[in-house]
């Protein structure tokens, strides 16, 4: 009985000590940030407008996230430039503190990795002419000529509407022509995704995006999986950015506007 104890005692000993090495370890990650004053960002600088960097800085919609979180934690920005394919081993190997650069929520990660709340979403959405109510749905278009990039998502979701709904389907060659044929007439509206969509709607003033997205594709911050406290941290910046309209202003800057 004393030995089964014993053993016992062993196990619950071992326990608390790991538990206590993965809280340390935790704080301990948050500690250094703070101590070494910069954040490093780990991003693939080669999608503009949300990374880019023509043999200088890099600037974009991220960096700007990025260096607006890092200046409320009383932090300066490090990046740390990598191919899409690399960002995840940095991030692995403790060569960044996370990773900012249009990253996709992926759930097949998230036993090494965590998210932060998504910050963007570049799913699919509707462009539709004024004379619709924003708050239209494509089971309102019954019927109706929808445009959409040939073979992108967008494309594969209406295919599945299209199962279900009398949706009449115009596959052009890109989002932008997707988008033209909204204003030209010879669509009623058009599927394509909010980065597309938004960039494409430079040119067409007379249209609108609809409020409700076909479907959800969240952007969002990674960290290692045991650094809870800087994600707290990620999140807590990136709600009063958007709190604060800065987010906003943000994302209309380089999504919204035609000259940087």
């Amino acid at each position: 009985m004393s030995d089964h104890l014993g053993l016992r005692r062993l196990v619950m000993l071992s326990i608390c000590f790991l538990l206590l090495t993965a809280c340390g370890s935790d704080e301990s990650s948050w500690e250094t940030i703070q101590k070494r004053g910069t954040l490093r960002v780990g991003m693939d600088p080669t999608f503009p407008p949300f990374e880019l960097a023509d043999g200088g800085e890099p600037s974009g919609l991220d960096v700007d996230i990025a260096n607006a979180i890092a200046q409320q934690l009383g932090l300066r920005a490090e990046f740390v430039l990598v191919s899409y394919d690399g960002l995840y081993d940095v991030l692995a190997t403790g060569k960044a503190d996370l990773l900012l650069s249009a990253m996709v929520v992926s759930p097949e990660r998230t036993r090494d990795f965590a998210y932060s709340e998504s910050y963007f979403n570049a799913g699919e959405l509707l462009i539709t002419t004024r004379e619709l109510p924003l708050t239209v749905e494509l089971s309102d278009l019954a019927g109706q000529t929808i445009a959409v990039e040939l073979g992108s998502q967008g494309h594969v979701e209406l295919i599945e509407w299209a199962a279900r709904e009398d949706l009449v389907i115009l596959p052009l060659n890109s989002s932008d022509e997707a988008v033209a044929s909204v204003s030209d007439g010879a669509a009623e509206a058009a599927v394509v995704d909010a980065v597309s969509g938004r960039l494409a709607m430079r040119k067409h003033p007379t249209l609108q995006i609809g409020v409700v997205p076909v479907n959800v594709e969240p952007y969002a911050a990674v960290v290692r999986i045991d650094d809870s406290l800087l994600l707290r941290q990620l999140n807590e910046q990136l709600a009063l950015l958007r709190d604060s309209g800065k987010l906003a202003e943000i994302i209309a800057y380089w999504l919204d506007e035609e000259v940087h």
